[in-house]
């Protein structure tokens, strides 16, 4: 097949003992998945369903990278996450069957416009400008979860230049994996090259050019992001 212009590279993570990767197709994102968090920006968790908001496949940034502090914003945030990485097509799975679909899981960063996010909010409009960011989906080595024990009691964390600033565990997320790929597939038919971004804990903040950002979850490869001078 030919294109008029040129077309797009794909975009893919590493696996931890292999030599193919991980396509990506596309990135779900979980909203307000720990109540702390919740808390600080202002709201509650909606305990009747998760909710979503997505990431394009081009905001995908790999684990160690030095990025331009983005354009359009003063007050760019910090946000740790576990990515749940689908292996197998679901759609409309039970609680009890939703963990079969999975492939992995991997740190990840949902780098976010927290200004712009908050136009959105203020104005009732998409978050689209706020959390589809170029470079802004950063994500490390997937682990395959064969090799992942219980999930619960394992911490999550991140530092900006050495300086603690989240620390949680992954029981602190309001609804667990199953739950999440069951409700997801209620409306999506999910499929194998999905990513799922579970939520941040609380301890969110700004980080600015020269900022090394590092972040870890028990078991599985840790995550760094450098912001290098606005372009």
């Amino acid at each position: 097949m030919t294109y008029v212009v040129p077309a797009p590279e794909p975009k893919s993570v590493p696996v931890v003992g292999q030599e193919g990767r991980f396509p990506i197709n596309r990135i779900f994102c979980v909203g307000r998945n720990y109540a702390a968090h919740a808390a600080e920006m202002g709201g509650e968790v909606d305990r009747e369903a998760p909710w979503y908001f997505t990431k394009s496949p081009a905001s995908f940034c790999a684990s160690g990278s030095t990025v331009p502090y983005p354009p359009g914003t003063s007050n760019y945030h910090h946000e740790m996450e576990m990515v749940i990485a689908i292996g197998s097509p679901v759609f409309k799975a039970s609680v009890e069957d939703a963990a079969k679909a999975v492939y992995g899981y991997a740190c990840g960063l949902d780098m976010t416009r927290r200004d712009r996010q908050q136009d959105g909010k203020d104005n009732r409009r998409p978050w689209d400008l706020g959390k589809d960011v170029e470079t802004s989906a950063v994500i490390a080595p997937i682990t395959q979860a064969s090799a992942v024990k219980e999930l619960g009691p394992k911490r999550i964390h991140l530092s900006v230049n050495g300086v603690l600033k989240q620390d949680a565990t992954l029981s602190d997320m309001v609804w667990s994996v199953p739950e999440i790929i069951s409700h997801l597939s209620g409306y999506y038919h999910l499929q194998p090259g999905d990513l799922i971004m579970t939520g941040t804990p609380a301890g969110v903040g700004p980080v600015v050019a020269g900022d090394k950002i590092t972040g870890g979850i028990d078991g599985l490869e840790p995550i760094s992001l450098t912001l290098g001078a606005a372009e």
